[in-house]
C-alpha cells in the first residue's frame, strides 16, 4: 500500500510477508467453490493463486504519524518466535524491522503499539529475542490491549503457560513485566485520534480502532481480523477457520460491511494483499471491496 495522508495523519505499512496461500476450503470453511469460480476474475492474481483453490492474504503492520506521536497498529508474527512448526508462522527470520527502518520510523520512535486482538499474527513484534530474553521490542512505547481481549488470554495462560503455543509467555507477558501495558476498556479515546470499538465474534474481547468519525472525510477504520479476506465482504456468513465465535464472527462481519458501505470511510484491513486499502460498496443484493489505487 502506497502512503496515505488522512487529514494531519501520514499511514505507512510494514509487510512482514506479501502474500501467505491458504486453502480456501480449510480457511474459509463455508466457502463454496462455484462462488469462488465466479469471482475470479477479481481474485486473480492478487487475491487467489491460479488454481482458485487458495486465498492469498498479506501480512503488515500499520505505523501512523502525526506531529504529536508515532502509532504502530498490529505486530505481525515476530521472529524466532516457536509456532508449533507452522511454516508462515515458526521461527521467522524477516526483515520486518528494516522494513520499518526504511520509512524512517526506529523502533525507540514508537510512542504506542496498539493489538486489534491477541492472535500470534498480531503480537509478535510487540517482542524480540535478546540475549536468550524475549524484551519489548518498542522500548518508550505504551502498548493498548483491550481489557476484554487481555484478561480472556491471561486466563488462558494461567492455566496452560503454553496457551496458545506459548503466546501469550513470550510476546504479551514480556511487555506487562517490563510495566509498558495499558489495559483498556471499550471506547477508550488515544491522543485525540483513535478510538477503540467493540467488535467481537473473531476472538471475545476483539475490536476496531477507528480514525476520526464515522463517515466523514478523512475518516479511516483498521478492521483487524473482522474481515480476513475480500470475499467475505461478499459473503460476510463466511466465517474464518481461525474465528473463535464463528456465529458471532459473522454477525459482526454482516453489521460492519453493512454499517460502513456506501461511506467515505476508508477500510484499512490487516490481511488484504497490496494495494490493501479500500472502500466498501453496494453490489445488488450484497457487497464488495473496492480498493483505492
Amino acid at each position: 500500500m502506497r502512503p496515505l495522508t488522512l487529514g494531519p495523519v501520514r499511514i505507512d505499512t510494514v509487510v512482514e510477508n506479501a502474500a501467505v496461500p491458504l486453502r480456501f476450503a480449510e480457511f474459509l470453511p463455508d466457502s463454496r467453490p462455484e462462488d469462488i469460480e465466479a469471482a475470479a476474475a477479481w481474485l486473480r492474481p492478487h487475491l487467489a493463486d491460479a488454481s482458485l483453490t487458495h486465498g492469498l492474504l498479506s501480512f503488515h503492520s500499520y505505523v501512523l504519524r502525526t506531529e504529536r506521536c508515532t502509532i504502530l497498529v498490529d505486530a505481525c508474527i515476530g521472529n524466532d518466535k516457536e509456532r508449533g512448526g507452522h511454516p508462515a508462522f515458526h521461527r521467522l527470520n524477516t526483515p520486518w524491522l528494516d522494513e520499518l527502518h526504511s520509512i524512517g520510523v526506529a523502533p525507540e520512535s514508537i510512542d504506542y503499539v496498539l493489538c486489534t486482538h491477541l492472535h500470534a499474527d498480531h503480537v509478535g513484534w510487540n517482542t524480540r529475542l535478546l540475549d536468550g530474553r524475549w524484551v519489548p521490542t518498542f522500548p518508550r512505547a505504551r502498548y493498548l490491549f483491550a481489557r476484554t481481549e487481555y484478561e480472556h488470554r491471561l486466563a488462558g495462560w494461567r492455566t496452560d503457560p503454553q496457551y496458545a503455543l506459548g503466546m501469550f509467555a513470550d510476546s504479551i507477558l514480556p511487555v506487562v513485566e517490563a510495566g509498558q501495558a495499558l489495559i483498556v476498556d471499550d471506547g477508550y479515546e488515544l491522543e485525540g485520534l483513535l478510538t477503540l470499538e467493540p467488535a467481537p465474534g473473531h476472538t471475545p474481547g476483539n475490536i476496531v480502532i477507528r480514525l476520526g468519525r464515522l463517515g466523514a472525510t478523512n475518516s479511516a477504520v483498521f478492521s483487524g481480523d473482522v474481515i480476513h479476506h475480500p470475499l467475505q465482504v461478499r459473503f460476510p456468513e463466511w466465517s474464518a477457520a481461525f474465528c473463535e465465535d464463528p456465529l458471532r464472527s459473522a454477525d459482526c462481519r454482516r453489521q460492519f460491511v453493512m454499517s460502513q458501505a456506501e461511506t467515505p470511510t476508508l477500510i484499512l484491513p490487516a490481511h488484504f494483499p497490496a494495494p490493501t486499502a479500500g472502500h466498501i460498496r453496494r453490489d445488488g443484493a450484497r457487497w464488495r471491496y473496492e480498493f483505492i489505487a
